[in-house]
């Protein structure tokens, strides 16, 4: 009886001991099991500052930058000459001569441009005076300042001939110098106006796209400080007053940068 008592004993222990045992290991694998739940993220739920920043707007912005940088200009240079002419009684008094140039533009974006432009020609002049046979004769020469703001028109809708000409419009103001070198008179007649500038032209690429061959028309509004007064000294009176502006047709080779 003994002896049944106490294996029944050491029955009951190891039965008491293999629950002890087997408590911590499911405790574990309770606590594994719930470390591993939380460790897992949502992909969807994830913030990247770096890949979801964006500088622009719109993807229309986007696609306008990506269109410049690969098709669009930073600047140009150009080397211009042609013919300069006058109208009013500024035609009857100069001649039309050569005028040369050159022009800086730098791009905005596609459409939209600002021009400094360098200009300058020389004119034979010829005054007729009242009572006096013989007319005034010399030279004057006129340069002239423009800052432009040009924009170039969308050519994408056209035919594919035309869609690689380059038309633009500009407009904006200029400073005007002129100086008279008249015989028979002592020195030399200088004066200086502001004035404003429109004209129209278009560009055709050369080079693949490097350079471009430019047709250029400007209409130049000036007013001088002799228009419509008399002239030398004020003691001679003119058979027609000094009034007019000018214009200028010009052929433009530069480089694009």
């Amino acid at each position: 009886m003994k002896t049944t008592a106490r294996l029944r004993t050491y029955s009951l222990l190891v039965v008491l001991f293999s629950m002890a045992m087997a408590m911590p290991q499911k405790s574990l694998a309770q606590s594994d099991q719930k470390s591993y739940l939380l460790s897992q993220v949502d992909v969807d739920e994830a913030y990247d500052p770096f890949t979801d920043y964006s500088e622009f707007e719109e993807e229309s912005d986007e696609e306008a930058d990506i269109n410049f940088f690969r098709n669009g200009r930073f600047f140009t240079i150009g080397l211009a000459g042609g013919m300069r002419g006058f109208t009013g009684n500024f035609a009857d008094a100069y001649s039309s001569a050569p005028t040369f140039g050159i022009f800086l533009t730098y791009f905005f974006d596609l459409r939209l441009a600002m021009s400094l432009g360098f200009q300058t020609g020389d004119h034979s002049v010829q005054f007729k005076v009242l009572n006096k046979t013989d007319p005034y004769e010399g030279n004057v020469s006129i340069t002239a300042i423009n800052f432009d703001l040009k924009y170039y028109m969308n050519t994408q809708n056209v035919t594919r001939g035309l869609a690689d000409l380059n038309p633009y419009i500009l407009g904006g103001l200029g400073q005007f110098y002129r100086t008279y070198t008249i015989a028979g008179l002592d020195g030399f007649s200088r004066d200086s106006t502001m004035g404003f500038d429109i004209g129209a032209g278009l560009e055709i690429p050369l080079m693949r796209k490097k350079a471009y061959l430019g047709l250029q028309g400007t209409y130049h509004y000036v007013n001088f400080s002799d228009e419509n007064k008399n002239y030398v000294d004020g003691t001679e009176k003119l058979e027609k007053n000094l009034a007019g502006d000018f214009y200028n047709f010009l052929v433009i080779l530069g480089m694009n940068f």
